[in-house]
């Protein structure tokens, strides 16, 4: 069975609250203070069997203009209003301010009761319901059922109980949303229950022994029990006045205004991307910067409004905007909210937001208001594309994803699924799910492209770049895009990636004619001095190079295998080392072992270049040291 809220609203006094207890028996006013002053302060909350066996949950709401917040956080999941105006009155200032508060939240369905009747004639009726229906022209109580009732006496609340059950058959199901989510409205603690939150559940379903976290405060705790219209169930669903029991939770360690949902499945943030209504009826424009009381589900946090493309709002506008927060929410896309003046308070406009998730945003930029404009009704494959597409390098996540489309899960991932499979979006972590745009990846490519040209440009003689070279030019990409960027130019053969270096497929290194006459005049002083080489800043003077020069060819040399390092700075012409590896094997083989003044006599050197020489065979696994003797290593 779908479930349905009904909630009231209307101007303080025109009888909401004795209007409920007509229809239900139940009376919702409950603080002490609130049956003194007979009028509603907090949200109250009944419930009724409907003649067609709908099941209706009803929210009493306060009437006047102090309490306005606590109307707003109670019209939160509303199905259906019933808008109440007393017929001795008629329309008043708070019937206009709840009109546009359920007009700003998205409110489809609803009724127009007409209370207290018993207190006017028909004559005064029929001119008051004539004031009503010029009231409700234009909004979404146009045409809509006008229904005098008295509390008193009980005129009219069948025909009441049975239009609303009407009405009832005709609200759609709530679309399917498998994120648990839930404001708080009321927090209690009961004798032998604990801590009790309430609220309704405005997307997915919570079960008993499910663990639940506090947004925005971070604290979690299991589900004890679980209450919906005072009766005990093991599940709740999206729709349901709901109430939880949880365990070891303090009472103070949750607030009013916070968020109950999965645990990690919602993000908090201070900012927020909008498209924001400016009602017609302020009086003057609204500035840039403009401080406001932000309303969304139960909260209430103070603000400032950033206008993208224009230094004001004039009343009846509709346009985009940035809200940024003294406090952090946690909400997802196309949730709806209302915004009030600082002071004096009242509600001044209200609208959806379009990303809840975003980065703080840079005036007059037209690609970004633009781009926010069209997300208002973007199927949710354009809306990925679009967040995907703003991300960068970084990329965003599965579970960002779905807070900034409101997609349910197997929908998101079957049009990601879809856009992989079209190239238009990649995944680089398969196990945290992030996606880049192709766009980002292509442009990824064309850098790396780049800086190895230019790289190779500038040292020709060297077979690439040191790919942590690489990796820190392109410090805003991280390890993982890193790699499979090099993974697929490596596949698509633009690149070859080596070990430690990098370089283009068509790279190769090549001396020029200066250079080659440089790496001569090397190969053949160090293949002359034999096991007495030169150190290199002495073959500089001695062959009276250029030092860069020297270096590069020398770099070249090393990595050709042509020259050896046996230690800093001492390096011996690879064809002397080879020979001399070959007469060592050979003496081994023979004798079994070799000592110290034996391989000098060997080489015909001093220690300076002995011992650097014998560690080098040591370090290449050709010999093995034992005590004062070398011994052939086995392999």
């Amino acid at each position: 069975m779908k479930q349905i809220i009904l909630g009231t609203a209307g101007h303080v006094d025109h009888g909401k609250t004795a209007l409920i207890k007509a229809v239900t028996g139940i009376e919702t006013d409950r603080l002490k203070e609130e049956k003194l002053r007979g009028i509603t302060i907090e949200l109250g909350f009944a419930s009724i069997d409907l003649p067609g066996g709908q099941h209706l949950g009803i929210v009493d709401v306060p009437g006047h203009e102090k309490f306005v917040k606590n109307m707003v956080a109670g019209a939160t999941g509303i199905d259906i209003v019933a808008m109440v105006i007393a017929a001795d009155e008629g329309v008043m200032p708070q019937t206009k301010e709840h009109m546009e508060i359920c007009t700003l939240l998205g409110i489809k369905h609803g009724l127009v009761v007409l209370t207290k009747t018993d207190l006017v004639d028909e004559e005064w009726l029929e001119l008051v319901i004539e004031d009503i229906n010029e009231f409700t022209r234009g909004t979404f109580l146009e045409n809509k059922p006008v229904l005098p009732v008295s509390s008193v006496t009980g005129q009219g609340i069948p025909e009441l109980i049975k239009a609303i059950d009407e009405l009832s058959a005709m609200i759609p199901s709530r679309p399917v949303n498998t994120l648990f989510r839930l404001p708080v409205d009321r927090v209690f603690s009961m004798k032998g229950f604990g801590t009790v939150i309430t609220g309704t559940l405005i997307s997915g379903c919570v079960k008993t022994g499910d663990s639940v976290m506090i947004y925005p405060s971070g604290i979690t705790s299991k589900v004890r029990g679980i209450q919906v219209h005072n009766r005990s169930v093991s599940i709740a669903e999206a729709g349901m006045r709901t109430a939880i029991n949880f365990q070891g939770l303090d009472k103070a360690s949750v607030q009013k205004g916070e968020v109950l949902s999965s645990p990690k499945a919602l993000k908090m943030s201070y900012m927020l991307d909008v498209s924001v209504h400016f009602l017609e009826t302020n009086k003057k424009p609204i500035k840039n910067r403009t401080l406001i009381r932000f309303h969304t589900g139960t909260s209430e946090i103070l603000g400032y409004i950033v206008l993208l493309d224009k230094d004001e709002l004039i009343p009846g506008d509709t346009n985009v905007a940035q809200i940024r927060l003294d406090s952090p929410v946690a909400i997802v896309k196309d949730d709806k909210f209302v915004i009030r003046s600082y002071s004096p308070v009242r509600t001044i406009g209200g609208g959806q937001i379009l990303n809840p998730l975003p980065k703080k945003h840079k005036r007059f930029k037209k690609n970004i208001f633009e781009g926010l404009k069209a997300l208002v009704n973007q199927p949710p494959e354009e809306i990925i594309v679009y967040h995907v597409d703003n991300a960068g390098y970084q990329g965003v996540s599965f579970s960002d994803l779905k807070i900034m489309t409101n997609t349910p899960e197997k929908q998101l991932d079957k049009a990601l699924q879809k856009l992989m499979s079209i190239k238009t979006v990649i995944c680089i972590d398969k196990e945290n799910r992030i996606y880049i745009h192709k766009n980002c990846f292509d442009q990824l490519n064309k850098k790396v492209l780049s800086f190895l040209e230019n790289y190779h440009r500038i040292n020709p003689l060297k077979a690439g770049m040191p790919k942590e070279e690489l990796k820190s030019r392109l410090s805003s990409a991280g390890s993982k895009l890193f790699n499979l960027m090099l993974d697929r130019m490596k596949k698509n053969k633009k690149i070859v990636s080596e070990e430690d270096t990098v370089r283009l497929s068509l790279h190769t290194v090549s001396l020029g004619g200066d250079q080659a006459e440089v790496k001569e005049k090397i190969l053949s002083m160090y293949l002359k001095t034999g096991f007495c080489p030169p150190y290199f800043k002495d073959l500089i003077k001695t062959l009276d190079i250029d030092v860069k020069k020297a270096k590069d060819v020398f770099m070249l040399l090393i990595e050709d295998g042509l020259i050896i390092k046996t230690k800093e700075e001492l390096y011996f012409h690879a064809e002397v080392v080879n020979n001399l590896k070959k007469k060592l094997v050979d003496f081994l083989l023979k004798h079994e072992e070799i000592t110290t003044p034996q391989f000098k006599e060997m080489t015909g050197t001093t220690r300076k270049y002995l011992i650097p020489l014998i560690e080098y065979f040591d370090s290449k696994n050709i010999t093995i040291r034992i005590g004062d003797i070398r011994k052939l290593r086995k392999h």
